[in-house]
């Protein structure tokens, strides 16, 4: 016995039966046993039939009521023959009782008012294997799913699949009208096998045409067409084609981004693109805080215009007060502007201007900047960005030892790499930041360099959707050229607090330059810092986390033996917010003498 199977036709059935019915029976008393019965399968087939079970949601929902009980009783022979089409079973007979008659005899119109039973009795029958499994033909370097070969259990998903990969090999080599030329799908009963022959339809191989807009209403179209960058007469490529969407969206004027083809070829070979896009509103504000109680609360703020100038620049008036409340220093500020303008001068680049105002009033020193930035960014991939800029500043410093002035201009540089699967909250994946800084000095301020390095690191185990996760973090950085107090203070690191060692005071480790007043201390020129957590969910929104960090600060030609590193641990636990955790973290020292005591730490968003 052979048959031709159609994967679509029975659920899409059941599918128009159960609304018809819904919209044509009243309501009424709803149902006391649900039992079903699997003959011939095992876990993974009753899994199967289970997630796939019309009857097992509709139960679920709050408001049972017979109408849609009978709906998904007539919708779940469809379900749950697709169900086992994807896992390879193509003879089943599926039963459905409702209080004894099969729901498929039961006509629409006559459905019952009272619904007291439903039996669900399944067999599965015996797994099928593929016959012949043939895509054809395809792509340069396309690569089908490993189970499309003969002899291999036959789910249907990896004749999808097949199609798929296949139809997506096609398209990128430029052939956006892929189609299915022809298609045979047989399933051998008494072979118990499947045979899959699909014959691909490449079409022609196409350029990208004209880019129309429709939709925007402050962006210039000339700006929007900079923006999206799309290789108008280029071979087509689907990459390029979200890559155009993705540098509108991030631009953040757009609430909605939507780049759709023409579905006619433009002769000879030209493929048109629209870009449907959706205003968003041009102004934004935020805030945030962040408790600490030794370091105190920090407070901050940012408006942003997005579309400033009418081209997609982004204007962004920020400020923080830090240290309000702190135990041992005065109270921070800092206020700055920026302006960033994307695809300046070429795609995926953003020239931004800023400038910033800061004081520092900390337990070492007191210092007020004003510095002056101008900077290219630059987005490689969706993983790794970078910048370069050139900057100046001009610093008066005071602390006990006296006054300094750091006048000088620096080249900052930097690279991000980041695979995290969410940068509030992530659960698996690496983030490195590398930066480097050349800096020439005025007067009697120093000329040199500074490295830093940030990496983190995140693997998830356990439940999929709730897992474990193991963070860590390692950080380091060094000056180099310059002579310890000749180098610009914002320069220099410090190890202690939320950022770096938790349990331990803010800035409370650096290093003690002058013998001679062993309580004068100042930032170093080498830092290293290490952060390990386990973070395990506790309920769908709490969790807890059990941390450890250590630092480690120095400077050369400084003997700084007695102050050198501390360690501090502690727990956290996080709430779940939708949009980030909210974070609370209680931790002590544990190595070194910097500090005694609990620290308390309250934020939004993991600490790394």
């Amino acid at each position: 016995m052979r048959s031709v199977s159609n994967f679509r036709s029975l659920g899409i059935l059941a599918g128009v039966l159960g609304l018809a019915v819904t919209s044509a029976v009243p309501t009424a008393q709803a149902l006391d046993r649900l039992e079903f019965r699997v003959s011939g399968g095992n876990d993974e087939v009753e899994r199967a039939i289970k997630g796939a079970s019309a009857l097992i949601a509709t139960r679920a929902e709050e408001d049972e009521e017979a109408q849609d009980l009978f709906g998904a009783a007539r919708a779940e022979y469809g379900r749950l023959v697709t169900a086992l089409y994807g896992l390879g079973y193509y003879s089943p007979v599926v039963s459905v009782l409702v209080d004894g008659r099969e729901a498929a005899a039961i006509p629409p119109l006559d459905a019952p008012e009272t619904i007291r039973k439903i039996e669900v009795l399944v067999q599965v029958g015996p797994p099928f294997r593929f016959g012949v499994a043939r895509v054809a033909p395809l792509a340069p370097e396309t690569d089908l799913p490993d189970g499309f070969r003969t002899g291999e259990r036959a789910r249907s998903g990896l004749v999808q699949d097949s199609v798929r990969a296949a139809a997506e090999g096609w398209r990128g080599v430029g052939h956006a009208k892929v189609d299915i030329g022809s298609e045979t799908v047989v399933a051998d009963h008494a072979r118990r096998t499947l045979d899959a022959d699909i014959r691909m339809a490449p079409g022609p191989r196409l350029r990208f045409g004209d880019l129309r807009i429709q939709g925007q209403t402050r962006m210039s179209e000339r700006r929007i067409r900079k923006i999206a960058s799309l290789p108008s007469g280029q071979q087509y490529d689907p990459e390029e084609l979200e890559d155009s969407a993705e540098r509108l969206r991030r631009t953040g004027v757009f609430r909605s981004v939507s780049l759709t083809e023409d579905e006619a070829v433009t002769p000879p070979d030209l493929l048109g693109i629209t870009a449907t896009l959706v205003d968003e509103l041009p102004r934004h504000y935020s805030f945030g805080v962040e408790i600490s109680s030794s370091e105190g609360a920090t407070v901050s703020g940012e408006w942003i215009h997005r579309n400033f100038l009418g081209g997609g620049e982004r204007l962004t008036v920020g400020g923080e007060v830090d240290n309000l409340g702190a135990a041992n220093s005065g109270v921070d500020y800092r206020l700055g502007v920026t302006l960033d303008r994307p695809a300046t001068p070429v795609a995926d680049t953003t020239l931004s201007f800023g400038i910033e105002i800061e004081r520092l009033d900390e337990e070492d020193y007191l210092a007020d900047t004003t510095s002056l930035t101008t900077s290219l960014s630059r987005v490689f991939s969706d993983r790794l960005t970078g910048s370069v800029g050139i900057g100046y500043a001009y610093s008066d410093v005071e602390d006990e030892n006296g006054a300094y002035i750091y006048e000088y201009v620096s080249l900052p540089t930097s690279l991000i790499w980041n695979t995290r699967d969410d940068d509030l909250d992530a659960t698996k994946g690496y983030f490195v930041s590398a930066g480097a800084t050349p800096f020439l000095g005025f007067d009697d301020t120093g000329s040199g360099g500074q490295l830093t390095l940030d990496s983190r690191a995140f693997f998830g185990f356990g439940a999929e959707e709730r897992p474990f996760v193991l963070a860590g973090r390692a950080q380091a950085g060094a000056v180099f050229g310059s002579d310890l107090l000749e180098t610009p203070r914002d320069y220099l690191f410090y190890s202690g607090g939320g950022g770096t060692v938790r349990g331990q005071p803010y800035q409370s480790l650096g290093v003690r330059p002058d013998p001679e007043n062993p309580d004068y201390k100042i930032g170093g020129t080498r830092f290293a810092a290490l952060s390990a957590e386990l973070r395990a969910p506790i309920t769908e929104r709490i969790g807890v986390v059990a941390f450890a960090d250590a630092g480690y600060v120095t400077a050369e030609d400084i003997d700084s033996d007695r102050d050198e590193w501390h360690a501090g641990a502690g727990l956290g636990v996080r709430y779940d917010t939708g949009f980030g955790p909210i974070r609370v973290d209680v931790a002590g020292p544990i190595g070194g003498d910097t500090g005694d005591g609990v620290q308390i730490y309250v934020g939004i968003g993991q600490a790394f």
